[in-house]
C-alpha cells in the first residue's frame, strides 16, 4: 500500500501531468491511506490489541514572513483533519523557516509525511497562478503603482493559501466520516464478520474516536503552555474565495475519479 501511495505521489509531482491529473493522483493516494488506517484499526480491534501508538513529527515549512505564516495555517488545518494536534516553532514575522510540530497516531503522521509535500505543491501552484491573474486583472482597472500591485498580490496570495488549506481539510474530514459511516453500515448489514465488541466495526469506530482523546492528552503533556499567535491581519476577500473554491475542487474524497492515463492503469492494478 505504501509503495502504491508513493507511486501515485511521484506521478502527481511530475511536471508533465496536468493540474487535474495531479489532483486525481493525490486524491487517490489520500483515499488509500485513509482506507488503510481504518482497516488497521478494525484489525487491531478484532485481535483485541492496543490502539495505534501516539508519536510526534517535525515538518519544516518553506517560506518566510507572511507567506510562511499562511502556509503554516493551511497545513495545520489539514493535519487537524487527520486527527493531529500541532504547535509551531519560529512562526513570527522574521525571516526564519517555520517548523510545524505534529502530534498524532503513527498512521496519521505517516499519511501526512507522504501527502503534505504533494498537497503543498498543488496549493502553491494554484496560489501563484491565481494571484498573478488577479494582479493582471486589477492592473487594467486603473493605474496602480508597482508597490500597490505587489501589496495586493501578497494579500491575495496569503488569503488564497489559508482558504485552500481550510477547504482541503473540510474535504478530508468529510471523506473520513463517509468511510467510517460505510464501515459501520456494512457491519450492521452483516458484511463484516467478527464476534464481540472488539470484533465489530463499531469497536473499530470507537478506537478511532479514542485516538482523538489520546492525541489531545499527549499533546497537552508535551505543550502545557502554548502562546497563541496573533491572527494574520492582511486579508483579501477575492483571494479567500478563490482559494476556498480551488481547495474544494481538490476532490480529496471517496468519489474522486481516477480515470485518465496512468492513474486508471494503477487503480486497476491495485
Amino acid at each position: 500500500m505504501v509503495e502504491r501511495v508513493r507511486g501515485l505521489l511521484r506521478m502527481a509531482e511530475d511536471p508533465s501531468v496536468t493540474d487535474a491529473e495531479s489532483q486525481a493522483f493525490t486524491a487517490k493516494a489520500a483515499e488509500l491511506m485513509t482506507r488503510h488506517a481504518i482497516a488497521e484499526a478494525e484489525a487491531r480491534a478484532e485481535r483485541g490489541e492496543e490502539p495505534d501508538a501516539i508519536s510526534r513529527m517535525d515538518y519544516t515549512v518553506a517560506g518566510v514572513g507572511g507567506h510562511g505564516k499562511a502556509r503554516v495555517k493551511a497545513l495545520a488545518d489539514i493535519a487537524a483533519a487527520y486527527g493531529c494536534q500541532s504547535a509551531v516553532r519560529g512562526n513570527n514575522s522574521e525571516n526564519t523557516e517555520r517548523t510545524i510540530i505534529l502530534v498524532g497516531t503513527v498512521s496519521a503522521l505517516e499519511a501526512l509525511r507522504m501527502l503534505m509535500p504533494s498537497i503543498s505543491m498543488q496549493m502553491e501552484a494554484s496560489a501563484k497562478f491565481m494571484s498573478s491573474a488577479h494582479v493582471t486583472d486589477i492592473r487594467e482597472l486603473r493605474n496602480y503603482t508597482r508597490s500597490e500591485l505587489e501589496t495586493e498580490r501578497k494579500r491575495y496570495y496569503r488569503s488564497f493559501v489559508r482558504a485552500y488549506g481550510q477547504a482541503v481539510a473540510e474535504r478530508i474530514r468529510e471523506f473520513r466520516a463517509r468511510l467510517q459511516e460505510m464501515a459501520t453500515h456494512d457491519g450492521e448489514s452483516g458484511v463484516t464478520e467478527g464476534s464481540g465488541q472488539n470484533g465489530s466495526v463499531r469497536g473499530a469506530e470507537l478506537v478511532l474516536r479514542d485516538d482523538v482523546n489520546r492525541v489531545n492528552e499527549e499533546f497537552h503533556k508535551q505543550f502545557p503552555q502554548l502562546r497563541k499567535h496573533r491572527p494574520e491581519r492582511t486579508h483579501s476577500a477575492a483571494g479567500y474565495r478563490a482559494g476556498y473554491r480551488r481547495g474544494r475542487q481538490a476532490e480529496l474524497g471517496l468519489e474522486t475519479p481516477v480515470t485518465s492515463g496512468r492513474a486508471s492503469t494503477l487503480a486497476e492494478g491495485e
